[in-house]
């Protein structure tokens, strides 16, 4: 049994690495690559963080030697994709911290990293230690917010846990309740607020109108999210209340 989940994860793996080169390239430019974060996540969720960084580490690789990609391809990558494994496994099975462990492993130290990659190694000039920052920290919260719509999808459907059963990896209980998936409605906003606040200042868009759609998204989503937790808690308190009159 245990051979032959090993195949499963190699086999699922392998998927994976080939589904992360073929999709890196979609809304990408140098220092940002959401799609590589939502690869990242959605692997250490479903294989741990060992096999992500795996992962991440190959797609990397390919990329620099097939499409040219700078080193990036490996300093943007594989600091989250370990973290977002661990912080996952840490928090006992919240997506919310996988998602928080690439973000902090890629925006921030796999950010830094590259500052000395790109100009000792690849000898690009005219970098800071945070140079990458911004833009590192907005594709992560691109690709981040994907793959938790993604992977809370699964866990709604029951498939995560089978999933994750299947390829003999941790699995947990989902025991987010009406407040925690509000909440998370409510962080889209932000997210949203801070992509546009960060993609208007990397390419100098100086126009208020996008100011005005940056709060204005934040201020759905977060209406979104109040709005889902008076409904969800009124229909749960129905519920409570028709079973306690039957």
């Amino acid at each position: 049994m245990k051979h032959k989940s090993n195949i499963l994860k190699l086999s699922v793996m392998a998927f994976m690495i080939a589904l992360g080169v073929v999709i890196s390239p979609i809304l990408r430019f140098e220092g940002m690559c959401p799609m590589a974060h939502f690869i990242n996540i959605t692997c250490s969720v479903l294989m741990g963080p060992w096999y992500s960084l795996a992962c991440a580490t190959i797609i990397g690789i390919i990329r620099m030697t097939v499409m040219g990609i700078p080193p990036l391809a490996l300093t943007g990558a594989v600091f989250g994709a370990f973290l977002s494994g661990v912080f996952y496994r840490l928090s006992k099975g919240k997506i919310i911290f996988a998602v928080l462990g690439e973000v902090i492993g890629t925006g921030l130290i796999g950010a830094v990293v590259s500052y000395p990659v790109m100009t000792f190694i690849w000898g690009k000039t005219g970098l800071t230690w945070l140079f990458y920052v911004p833009s590192f920290i907005c594709g992560t919260l691109i690709g981040g917010s994907i793959a938790y719509v993604f992977l809370k999808k699964l866990v709604n459907s029951g498939l995560l846990k089978k999933f994750q059963n299947m390829l003999d990896t941790k699995a947990y209980d989902d025991n987010t309740g009406i407040f925690g998936n509000a909440a998370a409605i409510a962080a889209f906003g932000v997210i949203v607020y801070l992509v546009i606040s960060i993609l208007t200042s990397i390419f100098n868009m100086s126009s208020a109108v996008w100011n005005i759609i940056a709060f204005s998204s934040m201020g759905a989503f977060i209406l979104a999210g109040i709005v889902y937790y008076i409904v969800k808690t009124v229909k749960s308190r129905m519920v409570v209340s028709n079973k306690n009159n039957t």
